[in-house]
Order: structure tokens, then C-alpha cells, then sequence
């Protein structure tokens, strides 16, 4: 058989046999599939927003919820703080007095001070072995847990810097237990100015979204 090159061609094609090749280029299978990401791309795209839209006229209320629940604890955390605390008087509060220090006579000194403060005064001692020569604080007030903003607040305010914890000791005695850097209890007027604090109001809640 022949060969027969078509006209304008330039030879790039010959034609053999009784069969004609085909003449258009092979398909670009890279364009192709660049091209079916980006559609599905889109279509995503356009499915979240058609949620969104239809969250918002529909009134989808879990993020709003989830917000206002937010606003009402910091409410509710704020007047808790706000309402005033009936604290208990001195004369309810009875004290045991102990000396974890090297230093004697601190506290039988302590007891009658906290006394003519009118404070009522239990046992009068050296330290448990706890707390013996292990304080180097001003000091350790101890109570039972309804006392840790009451009266354990209360004798606080007498020994500045001392440190507050409960126990699970029956009755409602506390027990202060004198530290290495006890120096004296704080002046009558300085402690009376921290018992008013304590049952001054708090001030009014912050209007900021953070408690």
C-alpha cells in the first residue's frame, strides 16, 4: 500500500494502511481533575453559607444560649458577692491559743490581748507537734469549714498575714497557732478596719463579659 501524507499537515501525520489516525491532540486529564476540585470547593462553600442563613432566620438560639447562660453566672457570682455578710462578734468566737515558737510566753501574751479584744479564750498552750518549730509564718488559724468565711475571717483580722484552714474538728472552736514571724497582733485600729471591710459590700459588678 501507498503512503499518503494529508495536505497541510507538514508531515506530521502520515497514513498507513486502510486505517486513518485520529487527529485531535490527547485530552489534558491535569486540567480536568484541577477542575473538579474546584467545583466541589465551591459547592462546599456555598452549602455552609446556605446553613448559616438558614441558622440565622430560623433562629437558632444555641450560641445565644450558650452566651446569656455565660452572662448569668457572672450575675449570679456577683451578687453573691454583693450581699453583705453577717459575720460573728468577738464575744462568739471562742480561741485556743498555741506557741509553735522557740519564744515563751507568747501565748498566754496573745490570749489576754485577744481577750480585752473580747474575744473568748480557750486552752492556752504550746503547739501539737504538727505545727512545734514547723511555723515560720506569722501564724496558722485554724476552724471547722462553716468558719472559713465566719469567724475564722473575724479572727483574721487581729493576726495580719496569717494563714486560714479548716479542718473536720467537731464543734466551733479555732485554734491559733503563733509562727516564727509572729511580731504582735495587729493594732486595734487596723484590725477593726479590716472588720469593717469585711462586711462592706462588695462594688457593683463590672459590666465587662469576663467574670
Amino acid at each position: 500500500m501507498s503512503m499518503l501524507t494529508p495536505p497541510g499537515m507538514g508531515g506530521q501525520y502520515r497514513i498507513t494502511g486502510d486505517k486513518y489516525p485520529r487527529m485531535r491532540p490527547p485530552r489534558r486529564r491535569g486540567r480536568l481533575a484541577a477542575a473538579v476540585v474546584a467545583s466541589v470547593a465551591v459547592l462546599g462553600l456555598v452549602g455552609w453559607g446556605t446553613l448559616q442563613l438558614i441558622d440565622v432566620f430560623t433562629g437558632d438560639t444555641s450560641t445565644t444560649a450558650a452566651a446569656s447562660g455565660t452572662k448569668e453566672d457572672c450575675r449570679t457570682k456577683a451578687q453573691a458577692v454583693a450581699r453583705g455578710t453577717a459575720l460573728p462578734k468577738p464575744g462568739d468566737i471562742t480561741v485556743n491559743v498555741y506557741n509553735a515558737t522557740a519564744r515563751t510566753g507568747l501565748a498566754k501574751d496573745t490570749a489576754d490581748e485577744l481577750r480585752k479584744r473580747g474575744f473568748k479564750i480557750g486552752n492556752v498552750g504550746n503547739a501539737s507537734k504538727e505545727f512545734d518549730k514547723k511555723v515560720k509564718s506569722t501564724g496558722v488559724l485554724l476552724g471547722p469549714a462553716a468558719a472559713q468565711r465566719t469567724s475564722l475571717a473575724v479572727l483574721g483580722t487581729e493576726l495580719a498575714g496569717a494563714e486560714q484552714r479548716t479542718d473536720p474538728r467537731k464543734g466551733t472552736d479555732l485554734d491559733l497557732v503563733i509562727g516564727d514571724g509572729y511580731k504582735g497582733l495587729a493594732r486595734p485600729a487596723a484590725a477593726q478596719q479590716a472588720l469593717t471591710a469585711l462586711t462592706a459590700p462588695a462594688p457593683a459588678p463590672s459590666t465587662k463579659k469576663s467574670c
